[in-house]
Protein backbone atom coordinates (compact mmCIF):
# COMPACT_ATOMS: atom_id res chain seq x y z
CA UNK A 1 0.00 0.00 0.00
CA UNK A 2 1.02 3.45 -0.86
CA UNK A 3 -0.29 6.87 1.30
CA UNK A 4 0.22 9.97 0.70
CA UNK A 5 -0.20 13.08 1.92
CA UNK A 6 -0.57 16.53 0.91
CA UNK A 7 0.09 20.08 2.15
CA UNK A 8 0.54 23.58 0.72
CA UNK A 9 -1.94 25.51 -0.91
CA UNK A 10 -4.22 28.24 0.32
CA UNK A 11 -5.05 31.63 -1.22
CA UNK A 12 -3.06 34.18 -3.85
CA UNK A 13 -3.76 36.83 -5.91
CA UNK A 14 -3.26 36.23 -9.53
CA UNK A 15 0.45 36.32 -10.72
CA UNK A 16 1.30 34.82 -7.42
CA UNK A 17 3.20 31.21 -6.47
CA UNK A 18 2.54 28.48 -4.49
CA UNK A 19 3.71 25.17 -3.77
CA UNK A 20 2.10 21.85 -3.04
CA UNK A 21 4.07 18.76 -1.16
CA UNK A 22 2.57 15.27 -1.48
CA UNK A 23 4.76 13.03 0.88
CA UNK A 24 4.99 9.15 -0.29
CA UNK A 25 4.94 6.68 2.43
CA UNK A 26 4.55 2.65 2.13
CA UNK A 27 5.42 0.69 -0.87
CA UNK A 28 7.03 3.61 -3.39
CA UNK A 29 7.52 0.24 -5.70
CA UNK A 30 3.90 1.00 -6.59
CA UNK A 31 4.50 4.85 -6.66
CA UNK A 32 7.14 5.40 -9.64
CA UNK A 33 4.73 7.40 -11.44
CA UNK A 34 3.18 10.30 -9.46
CA UNK A 35 0.59 13.00 -10.76
CA UNK A 36 -1.08 16.23 -10.37
CA UNK A 37 -4.67 16.62 -10.70
CA UNK A 38 -7.24 19.20 -10.34
CA UNK A 39 -10.69 19.58 -10.12
CA UNK A 40 -13.18 22.62 -10.24
CA UNK A 41 -16.87 21.75 -9.60
CA UNK A 42 -18.85 20.61 -12.67
CA UNK A 43 -15.42 19.61 -14.57
CA UNK A 44 -14.15 16.37 -14.76
CA UNK A 45 -10.24 16.32 -13.15
CA UNK A 46 -7.84 16.76 -15.44
CA UNK A 47 -3.97 16.13 -15.44
CA UNK A 48 -1.78 18.98 -14.84
CA UNK A 49 1.86 17.52 -14.44
CA UNK A 50 3.46 13.82 -14.01
CA UNK A 51 6.75 12.70 -12.75
CA UNK A 52 8.53 9.24 -13.33
CA UNK A 53 10.64 8.58 -10.46
CA UNK A 54 13.14 6.40 -11.72
CA UNK A 55 14.27 9.42 -14.46
CA UNK A 56 12.35 12.67 -13.37
CA UNK A 57 11.42 13.19 -16.76
CA UNK A 58 7.93 15.44 -16.51
CA UNK A 59 5.21 16.17 -18.07
CA UNK A 60 2.70 19.26 -18.43
CA UNK A 61 -0.59 20.06 -19.73
CA UNK A 62 -0.49 22.76 -22.15
CA UNK A 63 -2.27 24.93 -19.52
CA UNK A 64 0.69 25.02 -17.06
CA UNK A 65 3.64 24.80 -19.14
CA UNK A 66 5.83 26.95 -18.27
CA UNK A 67 4.54 27.74 -15.39
CA UNK A 68 4.33 24.76 -13.28
CA UNK A 69 7.36 22.57 -12.58
CA UNK A 70 7.11 19.12 -10.88
CA UNK A 71 9.80 17.93 -9.10
CA UNK A 72 11.00 15.31 -6.50
CA UNK A 73 13.01 15.08 -3.46
CA UNK A 74 13.52 10.89 -2.87
CA UNK A 75 15.53 11.61 0.24
CA UNK A 76 12.21 12.87 1.68
CA UNK A 77 10.14 11.01 -0.65
CA UNK A 78 8.25 14.06 -0.95
CA UNK A 79 6.69 14.88 -4.48
CA UNK A 80 6.31 18.93 -5.08
CA UNK A 81 4.20 20.71 -7.61
CA UNK A 82 5.79 24.63 -7.78
CA UNK A 83 3.03 26.95 -9.54
CA UNK A 84 4.06 30.34 -10.73
CA UNK A 85 2.28 32.83 -12.46
CA UNK A 86 -0.84 31.82 -11.21
CA UNK A 87 -4.53 32.25 -12.66
CA UNK A 88 -7.54 32.82 -11.66
CA UNK A 89 -8.79 29.86 -13.60
CA UNK A 90 -5.93 27.43 -12.19
CA UNK A 91 -8.13 28.17 -8.82
CA UNK A 92 -9.27 23.79 -7.94
CA UNK A 93 -8.63 21.39 -5.20
CA UNK A 94 -5.56 19.83 -6.10
CA UNK A 95 -4.69 15.99 -5.96
CA UNK A 96 -1.53 13.85 -6.16
CA UNK A 97 -1.90 10.54 -6.97
CA UNK A 98 0.52 7.29 -7.90
CA UNK A 99 0.57 4.61 -9.64
CA UNK A 100 3.14 2.02 -11.35
CA UNK A 101 4.13 2.69 -14.57
CA UNK A 102 6.83 0.24 -16.23
CA UNK A 103 7.94 2.90 -19.08
CA UNK A 104 9.02 6.61 -19.05
CA UNK A 105 6.64 7.01 -21.82
CA UNK A 106 3.42 6.31 -19.78
CA UNK A 107 3.70 8.13 -17.01
CA UNK A 108 2.48 11.22 -18.71
CA UNK A 109 -0.08 13.78 -17.73
CA UNK A 110 -3.21 12.16 -20.47
CA UNK A 111 -3.19 9.12 -18.71
CA UNK A 112 -6.31 8.23 -17.46
CA UNK A 113 -7.10 9.18 -13.89
CA UNK A 114 -8.37 5.61 -13.73
CA UNK A 115 -5.20 3.70 -14.05
CA UNK A 116 -4.02 5.49 -10.60
CA UNK A 117 -4.23 3.24 -7.69
CA UNK A 118 -3.42 6.32 -4.46
CA UNK A 119 -4.38 9.15 -3.54
CA UNK A 120 -3.88 12.02 -1.62
CA UNK A 121 -6.44 14.16 -0.12
CA UNK A 122 -6.66 16.89 -1.76
CA UNK A 123 -6.21 20.79 -1.04
CA UNK A 124 -7.73 23.93 -2.33
CA UNK A 125 -5.81 26.37 -4.16
CA UNK A 126 -7.43 29.91 -4.36
CA UNK A 127 -6.30 32.80 -6.65
CA UNK A 128 -8.58 36.29 -6.60
CA UNK A 129 -7.88 38.58 -9.69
Amino acid sequence: QVQLVQSGGGSVQAGGSLRLSCAVSGNTFFANCMGWFRQTPGKEREGVATIFADDSRADYADSVKGRFTVSQDNAKNTVYLQMNTLKPEDAAIYYCAARRSYSTYQCTVDAAENLYNFWGQGTQVTVSS
